[in-house]
């Protein structure tokens, strides 16, 4: 009997090697699509019990925020652990599209639902290992260097909500992405760090679409709950994220992924949620 979606979804989050994760993560992603096209067997959506944190190789060391080294881009150091740092996200970007399927299995949701994410997932998995290869050719890896431990909050904090998870990870999380690649394309390009830059433009440009899928399901599920979305957004975001929204903001890149402005500009005031005082 073939595998359930989510099932596979719980097999890449349980898959601790960021190699063999997005192998598996691509594998699974052909394997479904193949199946959407009627070229396989159907996969069903079925529900799962995923973890509530994915597996991790035991290199990189992760440390608190303020723990981990600073280090000035202008050098290859600094560059180096530039693209360590972006080697973590988009490994933690893999297992959150793929948790999102895995977590929320239970909820109905139209099918393009898990195309989008599954897309997603997919596409995560290629820049993983992009930027691994930028690594690799610059005489390190992924884990050489330690990172950040708090990637998985926004995910622990909204593992029961899956409005609070699109509203946190992709329209939040994802579009600070869109707004700092720009900036870090710069560092590499002063660098004539080709292969970089080839990886960090295919990232910035794929990423507006993981940006606009979050958007169009948070809009989807305000719809079927008749409720207005820029107050709903404000008020999870409000609710799940920890702290404000900081500008300057990729205004056009936003607007291209369904973020209009107001929706963001109200978040960088530090305001009380409703019923609560200052």
């Amino acid at each position: 009997m073939s595998k359930t979606l989510t099932q596979m979804a719980t097999e890449v989050l349980t898959t601790a090697n960021g190699r063999e994760k997005t192998t598996l993560s691509k594998r699974h992603a052909a394997a479904w699509f193949a199946s959407r096209k009627g070229d396989a067997t159907e996969i069903e959506v079925g529900t799962a019990t995923p973890p509530l944190n994915p597996a991790r190789p035991e290199k990189p060391e992760l440390l608190s925020p303020r723990e981990v080294p600073k280090r000035k881009p202008g050098t290859e150091a600094g560059r180096i652990a530039l693209l360590h740092a972006v080697a973590h996200i988009e490994l933690n970007a893999v297992d959150l599209h793929w948790d999102i399927i895995a977590r929320f299995g239970h909820v109905p949701m139209p099918i393009g639902f898990y195309d989008d994410w599954v897309k997603c997932a997919e596409e995560e998995s290629r820049h993983f290992e992009m930027v691994c290869d930028c690594l690799e050719s610059m005489s390190s890896h992924y884990g050489a260097l330690p990172a950040h431990a708090g990637m998985w909050r926004a995910a622990e904090d909204t593992a029961e909500d899956l409005m609070g998870r699109l509203a946190v990870v992709p329209m939040v999380l994802e579009a600070r992405g869109l707004d700092v690649t720009p900036g870090m394309i710069n560092i590499f390009r002063k660098a004539k760090a080709e292969q970089a830059i080839a990886a960090l433009e295919v990232i910035y440009a794929e990423e507006v679409g993981h940006v606009a899928y979050g958007s169009k399901w948070f809009h989807f599920l305000c719809g079927r709950e008749n409720a207005d979305p820029k107050d709903v957004f404000h008020q999870l975001v409000r609710q799940y994220f920890h702290g404000v929204l900081k500008p300057p903001f990729n205004e056009e890149k936003r607007a291209e992924a369904g973020l209009p402005p107001d929706f963001y500009w109200p978040l960088t005031e530090d305001l009380p949620l409703p019923g609560q005082t200052q």
